[in-house]
């Protein structure tokens, strides 16, 4: 498989694609705004008709697309998540691409950590949430990609094409700088919310020490899902093998063969002259 669109192509979970796997597939980026970098089909996801050229002689999608936010109010969420990632399988259907790979969230698991935190963050929690537990979204977000999920499954068994659908319950994947265990509260110190002695950075480490998902392990992920060619429809959680997550990763190796390389426990403080400084 070599002729891969990726759609939403430049934010911050397309970047981690493009970066480490641009040597590997023939990527055709779709995207609302164009990119200095990179040549790319400018289109939005909510228009099936402006986005269907891009579809033709793909052999996979990697559909990004959309409102990445929690806080997205009905309006923004319907057009960008819930409509969009209904073209985008219609497009593929139409344009009998084999493969779809849906950037669905943790959040559609969202409750389970609004339930339990903080103490969900410790390394003892017993609490492990794996393809087969019930949904409990926590936003309209986190709905809309369980929409995205049930969207996917019909299409594949009601439809030729796509024949594969992969959902994968991405954690948290961050921006090159930030892209540690510590990159939230780094950030947050940047961005003069808190201080680096604060409750507020303790509590944002302890978090992503659990949710952190690396570049290369979510590049790694999708590799995995560009290269299968037995999954029919399938749910994975995209995260790093830290110690105190409590997404399953099992199913993900047993599957798709998926092992990642990062964890959080690796790093025993942040990158802080380097971070601070800039």
């Amino acid at each position: 498989m070599r002729e891969v669109l990726v759609t939403g192509a430049f934010g911050c979970v397309g970047t981690a694609i493009i970066d480490h796997l641009a040597d590997q597939y023939s990527f055709t980026y779709l995207d609302r705004r164009p990119d200095p970098d990179h040549d790319a089909r400018v289109a939005d996801v909510a228009d099936l008709d402006a986005i269907a050229p891009a579809f033709e002689g793909q052999d996979a999608v990697v559909h990004l697309a959309g409102d990445p936010s929690t806080d997205a109010d009905w309006g923004s969420v319907l057009r960008n998540n819930v409509v969009g990632t209904y073209n985008c399988l219609e497009a593929a259907r139409r344009a009998e691409v084999e493969s779809f790979v849906f950037a669905s969230s943790n959040h559609v698991v969202g409750m389970y950590e609004e339930e339990f935190a903080p103490a969900i963050y410790d390394p003892g929690f017993d609490l492990v949430l794996d393809h087969t537990v019930p949904p409990r979204p926590d936003s309209f977000y986190g709905t809309s990609k369980l929409f995205g999920e049930g969207l996917g499954r019909q299409y594949v068994e009601n439809f030729e094409f796509p024949r594969r659908f992969y959902a994968l319950r991405i954690a948290s994947v961050r921006p090159p700088r930030y892209d540690h265990p510590y990159g939230d509260a780094e950030r947050g110190v940047d961005a003069g919310a808190f201080d680096p002695d604060s409750d507020a950075y303790d509590r944002a480490v302890r978090r992503l020490r659990a949710t952190w998902h690396s570049r290369r392990d979510l590049a790694q992920l999708v590799e995995c899902c560009l290269a299968d060619d037995e999954v029919a429809f399938d749910t994975f959680y995209g995260v790093s093998d830290n110690r105190s997550r409590w997404f399953d990763l099992e199913h993900a190796r047993a599957v798709l063969g998926y092992r990642p390389r990062d964890r959080a426990e690796d790093w025993s403080r942040p990158p802080e002259e380097e971070t601070r400084s800039r």
